[in-house]
């Protein structure tokens, strides 16, 4: 089994620990999603060796949309749509998913639609369950118990690690690494 493929298995750890941590505590730790972001330039340099190298181009692309990531991703917390944390995954996810195989912006498209997705059918499911299961919150642990509150926040780093890891089969990069072809 090559490096690189070893190392791909960083990505979905990573999103499943923030999705694991937002529904948990509402916060996904800055040190995690930096993590990812910086994790991925020596997964990269170790693809250059090993595997299918990255043109110039392609490391810009990667650079580009990871940025865009995190514009979007600030913007959308700043009309208080997700929290910082998850903006932040945003980007970081947008990072290593860079260009699609088909066009270059169809990884990231999927990885947006798919998160919209995800967190839009997740953010149904916990209204729901605000408004038929609200007697619940005493009998649930206190971090299960903070999703039944009426105003209370939703964890779209959820829906933002569903997205990251459908939006996979999309990347050329995560494509190279040879984790999922």
């Amino acid at each position: 089994m090559p490096i690189t493929t070893l190392l791909a298995v960083i990505y979905p750890i990573c999103l499943v620990w923030a999705a694991y941590s937002d529904i948990t505590t509402m916060t996904i730790p800055n040190r995690l999603t930096l993590g990812l972001a910086i994790a991925f330039v020596p997964v990269a340099l170790l693809n250059q060796i090993f595997g299918q190298p990255l043109s110039l181009q392609d490391w810009g692309f990667h650079f580009v949309i990871g940025l865009a990531g995190l514009v979007l991703g600030m913007a959308l917390f700043a009309f208080r749509v997700m929290g910082g944390g998850d903006a932040k995954l945003i980007a970081a996810a947008a990072l290593w998913i860079g260009p699609g195989l088909q066009t270059w912006y169809s990884a990231v498209a999927a990885l947006l639609i798919y998160t919209a997705l995800f967190g839009g059918a997740l953010s149904i499911v916990i209204l729901l369950a605000r408004k038929f299961f609200w007697g619940l919150k005493p009998s649930l642990p206190e971090w299960a118990g903070r999703h039944l509150e009426a105003n209370g926040d939703i964890p779209y780093g959820i829906g933002i690690c569903a997205g990251g890891l459908f939006a996979v089969g999309e990347s050329q990069f995560l494509h190279a690494l040879k984790f999922w072809s």
